[in-house]
């Protein structure tokens, strides 16, 4: 992607006042802004321009903000970012689990959403060229396909996310602090006792020949995990 694209960022939000204060502060050349109140709109928009963030509601008049994080990861590696009220575990984890980068808790600090924008971008850049290949595997993250054996996997955008960080510094120990930094900016206490973990186990279960012992995706106790190499692995 050229950098010198003006990036489009979707807000999907009916409260129109929010839509335009979350607009607002995050104003910039770089970026050119569609906002939205309904899922209907939000589909036709995304059939007529190209989105580099969507910044997504959960509650909309005519539908559900998680289907359409649902339906739209099913085809597109766009970073989402829902909108939640406070405290509603439920809802950030359903939310992860369809497919959303991140979420941003209401009310928010301004400061903050611009922060968790700019690092979702500055992600999404990072990944779009990203290739990987050994002897087992081959992931190109940019078309999202992914291979073991020439075999295709899918993976979650989550999933992608955690695999990412961990082939991109491969025979190197991650913390699960760096991993939660990367994968959720700013994770709460649940989220790291939870979905990092959840995302571990269902790497291994899609890449791993026995997840019970994993050759991939190590555990180094007390320091975190660590993504080894097949040509690095020795069978006996």
């Amino acid at each position: 992607m050229s950098s010198d694209r003006r990036q489009n960022i979707m807000i999907v939000e009916d409260d129109e006042d929010l839509a335009e204060g979350i607009r607002l502060s995050l104003n910039s050349a770089a970026f050119a802004f569609y906002l939205c109140g309904t899922i209907a709109e939000a589909e036709e928009l995304l059939r007529q321009y190209r989105f580099d963030l969507l910044i997504l509601d959960i509650n909309l008049p005519d539908g559900s903000g998680l289907k359409l994080c649902a339906e739209i990861r099913r085809t597109s590696r766009i970073p989402i970012a829902l909108l939640t009220a406070k405290d509603m575990e439920m809802d950030i984890v359903k939310g992860l689990e369809s497919g959303a980068d991140d979420y941003i808790t209401k009310p928010f600090s301004l400061m903050v959403l611009r922060a968790r924008v700019r690092a979702l971008l500055r992600r999404n850049r990072a990944e779009e060229n990203m290739e990987y290949e050994d002897g087992v595997f081959q992931f190109c993250f940019d078309t999202m396909k992914f291979y073991k054996n020439a075999q295709v996997v899918e993976l979650s955008k989550t999933e992608q996310r955690i695999l990412y960080l961990l082939v991109k510094n491969a025979g190197q120990v991650l913390t699960r602090e760096r991993l939660l930094e990367w994968v959720w900016p700013e994770g709460t206490e649940y989220v790291e006792d939870n979905a990092l973990s959840v995302g571990i186990r269902r790497l291994r279960d899609k890449l791993e020949d026995r997840s019970s012992k994993p050759c991939h995706i190590k555990t180094v106790y007390g320091k975190g995990y660590m993504w080894e190499r097949a040509s690095c692995i020795r069978t006996s």
